[in-house]
């Protein structure tokens, strides 16, 4: 496949990162349309690695942020307000956890894309995700049976804003805060508690009556992995950095306040 047939196959991809990156399709299609000049007069800068994606991602960001190509503010869609969250932050996060969260790049690809090293590109994500957070707040419930453990992410989500509504050690106690308490907007779960029963059962016992995002965190990822999983759910090993339980957490609230608007949109 000629490199410019690899470039068409990656646009859409580009096209849907200009979009979240500025919060308009029109914005971001101003931008790629001058990455796409840019190639033509400077083939040269597409090709550096084996990664095609990343290196027109990289002429992409160069252009972003070089140029000022109706990108205002004023350009924002207001019905998208996850978009115009997202907006709010500030510019290189906002990159960092779009390549990470949104497009799937690897912390290396997308130091490449940035020209950062590996930790900055970490730092970045956990800013955009402690910026995002502080517009997402929810309840949040954590089925976990280590008491330090849950102490820690207890600390962590009330850190980024969130209210943390109980914390259970077992399926039957998760089943119990849940129809006591609000309903959760978030869960984060252990998938061995404490009598032997599963995180997996109880977020599934949840599920029955609502649905929200879940965060597994656990020390025995192969569970999830192939026992009978919820969706939208995401997988964190033990044990765990606070930075990336912090930039999930947002992922999760971010895109399903996205897909909300959408079902709304389409209903």
């Amino acid at each position: 496949m000629s490199t410019a047939q690899l470039v068409v196959q990656h646009l859409p991809y580009l096209r849907r990162y200009a979009r979240a990156l500025t919060g308009s399709q029109v914005a971001g299609d101003a931008y790629v349309a001058a990455t796409l000049e840019t190639l033509v007069n400077e083939p040269e800068t597409l090709g550096r690695s084996t990664n095609v994606k990343a290196d027109l991602f990289r002429v992409f960001t160069r252009i972003w942020n070089s140029l000022s190509v109706n990108g205002h503010s004023d350009q924002v869609q207001h019905d998208l307000p996850a978009e115009v969250r997202l907006g709010q932050i500030t510019p290189l996060p906002r990159q960092a956890f779009l390549l990470s969260c949104l497009e799937g790049f690897s912390e290396e690809d997308a130091g490449v894309i940035l020209d950062v090293d590996v930790s900055k590109v970490r730092d970045l994500v956990d800013e955009a995700g402690r910026e995002l957070a502080a517009d997402m707040a929810t309840e949040i419930l954590i089925i976990e049976d280590e008491p330090l453990i849950a102490m820690d992410l207890e600390a962590l989500v009330e850190g980024l804003g969130h209210n943390v509504i109980g914390v259970a050690r077992t399926r039957t106690e998760a089943v119990k805060i849940a129809s006591e308490n609000k309903r959760p907007g978030l869960i984060l779960a252990d998938i061995q508690l404490a009598d032997g029963s599963s995180g997996l059962d109880a977020v599934n016992d949840l599920l029955k009556t609502f649905e929200v995002p879940v965060i597994f965190i656990t020390a025995y990822p192969e569970r999830f992995l192939t026992g009978e999983r919820p969706e939208p759910a995401f997988l964190i090993a033990k044990p765990f950095q606070p930075a990336n339980v912090s930039a999930v957490i947002s992922q999760a609230l971010f895109f399903q306040q996205s897909a909300r608007r959408r079902e709304a949109h389409n209903a």
